[in-house]
């Protein structure tokens, strides 16, 4: 088709609603999209393996972004490749070492789809690792023995701050740092250099799609670089006021079927044809 798009969805406060469910107008969509010839993709923070319900749900058989672009891969295809950029093992040890001083809550390092966590705590397990369990727990400092795709750190909620200030003044040039937002204040720590739109562009170039006929969708400050890639970055009503600066759309919230609404009018979709 002429005027095929790449379609790259954000999960969190974009795709999903706040229960984390797919609405059914906004699935109904998609997968007329995709059966019109459009190409869907998720980009994501998440790990693959707390992305991969959702993959299923859309019927995707494309590549997907996780860990904001440090992770790339076709989950049944290897002809795409496997990228997978790690931070250096001594920069995650010295960053552990500063977080271990500021006695923060909890540290989680992922490795692809492993994780490790400084304290044992289920809430953590249940929230971020659908219930899968740490490979170890303790002193992380000994037991990572390898290069780890990111870092998760939850620190005090006062500290937050002064924290993310010294990582930056010790550790600039080698490490990017994301916040999520409430209720976690969790602070996200992976290689420099390294975005969702760094991921979008091997997919693009995979499908020879241009940029002009990108459709990006995001929310938080870990989707800028993709929604300023994007020929139509698209910011969601309830995201973050720098992505609706970048952005060149804002459609509805979350809550609203921004997704379903943008693409309907965009791509000319029917549900009812």
């Amino acid at each position: 088709m002429s005027n095929q798009h790449l379609i790259a969805l954000d999960l969190d406060g974009t795709l999903l609603n706040e229960k984390k469910e797919i609405s059914t107008r906004t699935k109904e969509t998609i997968l007329k999209a995709k059966e019109e010839g459009h190409i869907v993709c998720i980009a994501t923070g998440r790990p693959y393996r707390a992305s991969l319900q959702y993959y299923n749900e859309l019927s995707l058989n494309t590549p997907i972004v996780n860990f904001n672009g440090a992770f790339v891969h076709h989950p049944t295809n290897s002809s795409f490749g496997y990228h997978h950029t790690p931070m250096d093992k001594q920069t995650a040890k010295a960053i552990i070492e500063t977080c271990e001083a500021f006695r923060v809550q909890n540290i989680m390092v992922e490795v692809i789809d492993d994780f490790y966590l400084r304290y044992l705590d289920k809430m953590i397990i249940d929230t971020f690792t659908m219930g899968q369990s740490p490979v170890k727990h303790g002193n992380l400092h000994s037991l990572l023995d390898e290069d780890p795709t990111s870092i998760l750190v939850h620190p005090k909620e006062d500290h937050v701050q002064e924290l993310r200030k010294l990582l930056q003044d010790a550790h600039a040039e080698v490490i990017d740092q994301r916040m999520w937002g409430a209720p976690w204040h969790v602070i996200e720590i992976i290689r420099a250099g390294i975005h969702k739109a760094v991921g979008l562009k091997k997919i693009a170039d995979y499908y020879q799609i241009p940029k002009e006929r990108i459709i990006a969708f995001g929310d938080e400050d870990n989707d800028l670089e993709m929604l300023e890639y994007a020929g139509k970055g698209v910011a969601m009503g309830n995201g973050i006021k720098e992505a609706k600066q970048v952005a060149k759309f804002v459609t509805a919230t979350n809550e609203e079927e921004g997704i379903a609404l943008f693409l309907e009018e965009e791509l000319g979709i029917s549900l009812h044809s």
